[in-house]
């Protein structure tokens, strides 16, 4: 982020005092559950691709933003209609004017306007599940901590059970020791988070990391070393050869057309895969000619970065969607699942509420989830029989969303129950030739939400 710093002090009073911006589209709350739900599975596109952009918006209150934003961002707002996938950064004041030229159907509601806000939205074609979280940085330093930056987590539902984290973050700006240290611990603290939040999963990482590679104080390298993903630009732009941190900057000219995309960036995008969605990014550019206005002037103080992606999903696995709410912690099975699994036994704690789901499979991995409350139940299947359906029951406990019954059903028939029914209930169902072989969703001391994996039979 550059900004006038001296005029940021001078300007908080007025900052603090700004109005927020109209109420965006498609704001997000708790999952609106339907009332009744059978649902068997249909066939999700085992292939798929989209696009992604991100783009710092350098929306702050003119005069205090480096850019122009009262006349650029109804601009960028249209332009941004091109991309399955938009994520920003620095959408302070000028929200309304940016989501007024957007046509995407599913988009983050405002934080608020500079200094109350973290500046970070997504607008997407493909629908949010319920799970939106913004995370404020424990570390900042000078004016980076007049406005509560940070990063956000949600997740995309790309088709039928098939769900992609996605983040958005914004680090500490600056080149004193003391933004060099705030940064690195920027860094540090959204590692540590991915590594629980999204322990298994898929994910697409975007933002103004304020970093770069060659830079010797930086910690960028935290990202794809502690969590396994990839960097769009290391991998297709870079041939996968990071630069060597302490050597000379990879500096971009500063107002030119980037044709030559090996120059450095201090915005990024990475992913990672699992054993259900393989995702591979297959294209990447500055959209930098594109994001400029009739004189050929940059449309913010930042170029937008694009990449495309395409997926594929495993063959021998799919998943039903989620049902319950968008607390605990995220968890998924499927990198735990053998080729062939067999249940040999299924289980829960319960009493009112369901505290735990958990099954064995016959190589002797055993999925828990949940706490040790209620009561334990358990069913050890005979030979060649397996779980057919679960049944779903949600409702509110202490004004949150959790499971509040289960009810196992086997190819013969048998059944295992736990808890309380609610008349908002969901049955997921193992299409014609396959069998629920594990879970994914959210938990804590009970179970937040559900959804099963399916495996051939």
């Amino acid at each position: 982020m550059t900004t006038k710093k001296i005029f940021l002090w001078m300007g908080i009073v007025l900052l603090l005092t700004q109005c927020q911006d109209k109420e965006p589209i498609n704001s997000i709350s708790e999952n609106i559950q339907p009332k009744s739900t059978v649902s068997t599975l249909k066939s999700a596109s085992p292939f798929g691709e989209f696009t992604i952009l991100d783009y710092n918006v350098a929306g702050l209150l003119e005069p205090f933003s480096s850019g122009d934003p009262s006349v650029n961002t109804p601009k960028i707002g249209v332009l941004v209609n091109d991309y399955d996938i938009v994520q920003v950064q620095e959408d302070f004041n000028y929200h309304a004017a940016l989501y007024e030229g957007d046509l995407h159907p599913y988009c983050t509601p405002t934080s608020g306007g500079m200094g109350i806000g973290d500046g970070l939205n997504t607008m997407s074609d493909y629908p949010f599940s319920d799970d939106l979280v913004r995370v404020d940085w424990n570390d900042c330093n000078g004016t980076d901590c007049l406005t509560p930056k940070g990063f956000t987590w949600l997740r995309l539902r790309l088709d039928e059970g098939v769900y992609l984290d996605l983040y958005n973050l914004h680090t500490n700006a600056g080149s004193e020791t003391a933004d060099y240290a705030a940064r690195r611990a920027n860094v540090t603290q959204f590692v540590n988070y991915v590594q629980t939040q999204s322990a298994n999963n898929a994910f697409i990482i975007t933002g103004d990391f304020n970093c770069r590679y060659t830079r010797a104080e930086d910690n960028i390298r935290l990202v794809s070393d502690n969590l396994g993903a990839t960097d769009s630009w290391i991998e297709l732009i870079m041939d996968g050869l990071e630069p060597v941190q302490g050597s000379d900057p990879l500096v971009c000219h500063e107002s030119a057309i980037l044709t030559d995309f090996t120059c450095e960036l201090v915005d990024k995008i990475f992913y990672r895969s699992n054993n259900f969605i393989n995702l591979q990014a297959v294209d990447f550019t500055y959209e930098d000619a594109k994001f400029r206005d009739e004189d050929g002037n940059m449309l913010s103080d930042h170029r937008p970065i694009y990449t495309k992606f395409q997926y594929t999903l495993a063959n021998n696995l799919r998943l039903s969607d989620q049902f319950g709410g968008p607390h605990g912690t995220s968890f998924i099975d499927v990198n735990a699942i053998p080729v062939s699994p067999v249940v040999t036994t299924i289980g829960m704690r319960a009493d009112s509420r369901i505290d735990q789901v958990n099954l064995t499979l016959s190589n002797g991995t055993s999925f828990v989830h949940g706490g040790t409350g209620g009561t334990a139940k358990s069913l050890t299947l005979n030979s060649g029989e397996y779980v057919k359906s679960v049944k779903l029951c949600s409702g509110k406990y202490n004004n949150t969303t959790r499971i509040f019954y289960a009810k196992y059903t086997t190819s013969s028939g048998r059944t295992l129950t736990g808890g309380t029914t609610t008349s908002t209930t969901v049955t997921y169902t193992a299409p014609d030739g396959w069998k629920i072989v594990g879970f994914h969703g959210r938990c804590g001391t009970n179970v937040d939400k559900l959804g099963v994996i399916y495996a051939p039979i």
